[in-house]
């Protein structure tokens, strides 16, 4: 088949739906590439590495759209663009069915198929195709990025001569696959980073990153993270109120807030009021990844920067993505080229759009002349919901020390009862041993005892001082064992002596052998090669 990338001729857009590395990939699977000259050109491939690639280059649209059986694009088509298409072609690209049923009409007309990377399910299978994850992760990145260019202070606190400087606090609203990105910038850049989602299960995922969840005093019934492909659900009136009662509080605290939420098929709730706006510090930015869809804040302005009566700063930027155009490009082919991959399972360059499978049956939006959308419920679910963990009851002063009391009470317990087992065993043996004897096991005795404590008694997160506290122990271990050796054999019935002490001694050299190698190759992981 023959596969071709348009320039996309939105306003602003500079990626494109094919690399050159992307191609070499398209051709292996027995496809002919094809590319209008300067199509790549904004976002950094020219048109000698696409020839070079052994990719057609094709001077203009309308030629292109003429010479290729696949078209394959990032945003979705504008009127022309629909207008060249002819029947049995196909076009990939982002589509949106769900706000744009006059395209799907449109494009039903004139008999070509659309597969809308938009609607790829979210099942494991799908991940490698999962564009809106792909462009979704570069927005949240660049979101913190445009929000520190319009902030103007430090994002980290600093401690310096001429004055203190405090943390910035940020605001992350929704940690789907933007706000995990967000997320992951921010705390890396120091800031003081909080995050809300209506799924209570992602906590886990936003504490992990170093940033702290938001709770609220609410309680909901969980919607199933399958059943809704991964995203959130529209949340009851009562829950919506108590998510704004609580932004109110965090309103005046915050520096930055970063809103992503979004419901498919749906306009941006908005979570950011006017009022909140108005009791933000001077300074402070906004920054709506759902201004495309509406926005998240009351007072966003699609693609444009504005700035408020109090000093609020508010991007509605909707090409965040577009903005790193190299990098968008070359994940969004990827995603690309993985569909078609799906869609030539034999790799001879022959297309099997088999509407059996749930990942091209969920995406393909118009098929053969009809309207396929929306799709089937696919047969295997996304990741389903984890049961979020109950959140840890802070304890008061006079709790936390009767539970120190208890803990210091059972060990104290434990301990006497292993002094009272061991002197009985004392008196059991010296009843029947020789004195002897009973000189060296009393030390063979307290010496396990000790070293037991001493051990198991040092954190197991103190990896480097365990392995000192061992070796230093394993020391002491070999040389009592030599003196003992020395003074069984000049013993009658010293040989039992001499036998323990030899295996103490041999244990005891493992365990500092094994000590040094571990400890080699802990100190070669930080070691540049």
């Amino acid at each position: 088949m023959k596969i071709g990338a348009p320039e996309e001729i939105y306003s602003g857009e500079s990626r494109v739906a094919m690399t050159p590395d992307s191609a070499l990939q398209l051709q292996k699977l027995g496809h002919e590439c094809f590319i209008q000259s300067g199509a790549g050109i904004k976002a950094g491939f020219t048109d000698a590495a696409y020839t070079a690639a052994g990719v057609t280059v094709i001077e203009g649209a309308e030629a292109l759209f003429d010479a290729v059986d696949f078209v394959v694009k990032v945003r979705p088509p504008e009127e022309a663009e629909l207008s060249r298409l002819k029947a049995g072609q196909t076009l990939i690209s982002f589509f949106y069915p769900a706000q744009s049923p006059e395209m799907l009409e449109k494009a039903k007309a004139t008999g070509a198929n659309v597969i809308a990377m938009d609607m790829v399910p979210r099942i494991s299978r799908a991940q490698k195709m999962d564009a809106l994850s792909s462009m979704a992760n570069i927005a949240g990145y660049r979101a913190v990025i445009e929000a520190g260019n319009n902030f103007g202070r430090f994002f980290t606190g600093q401690v310096t001569a001429a004055g203190k400087v405090p943390p910035a606090k940020v605001l992350i609203v929704g940690a789907g696959v933007a706000g995990l990105a967000a997320i992951g910038a921010s705390t890396s850049l120091g800031a003081i980073t909080m995050a809300f989602d209506v799924r209570p299960e992602v906590a886990e995922q936003i504490e992990s990153m170093g940033a702290s969840f938001v709770y609220l005093d609410f309680e909901e019934a969980q919607t199933d993270g399958a059943a809704t492909g991964g995203y959130a659900a529209p949340s009851s009136p009562e829950f919506r109120e108590a998510q704004l009662k609580k932004f109110r509080e965090l309103a005046p605290e915050v520096d930055i807030v970063i809103t992503t939420a979004l419901i498919p098929g749906r306009d941006a709730p908005v979570l950011w009021t006017k009022d909140m706006v108005e009791m933000m510090k001077r300074g402070s930015v906004i920054v709506d990844l759902a201004a495309e869809r509406g926005g998240n804040c009351e007072l966003t302005v699609k693609d444009e920067r504005i700035v408020t009566e109090n000093g609020v700063t508010i991007l509605g930027y909707t090409d965040l993505p577009s903005r790193m155009a190299t990098q968008s490009s070359t994940l969004y082919s990827t995603n690309i080229r993985h569909m078609l991959a799906d869609l030539t399972p034999e790799k001879d360059g022959v297309i099997n759009h088999n509407m059996e499978d749930d990942v091209i049956r969920g995406a393909t939006v118009v098929h053969q002349g009809e309207i396929t959308f929306p799709p089937p419920p696919p047969k295997v679910k996304a990741i389903a919901a984890q049961k979020p963990k109950e959140k840890a009851k802070e304890l008061t002063p006079e709790e936390y020390k009767a539970q120190e009391k208890a803990a210091f009470r059972k060990q104290t317990m434990s301990q006497v009862t292993l002094l009272v087992a061991g002197t009985v065993l004392l008196l059991l043996v010296g009843a029947v041993a020789p004195a002897s004897f009973m000189a060296h096991f009393v030390v063979f005795v307290l010496s396990c005892f000790v070293g037991f404590q001493v051990i198991w008694n040092v954190s197991h997160s103190l990896h480097t001082p365990l392995m000192a506290v061992t070796n230093a122990v394993s020391g002491i271990i070999i040389l009592g064992a030599l003196l003992q050796i020395g003074a069984g054999t000049q013993v009658s019935g010293g040989w039992l002596v001499v036998i323990l002490s030899a295996i103490s001694i041999l244990i005891a050299t493992i365990n500092i052998v094994g000590g040094f190698l571990v400890t080699r190759r802990m100190l070669a992981m930080f070691q540049k090669s």
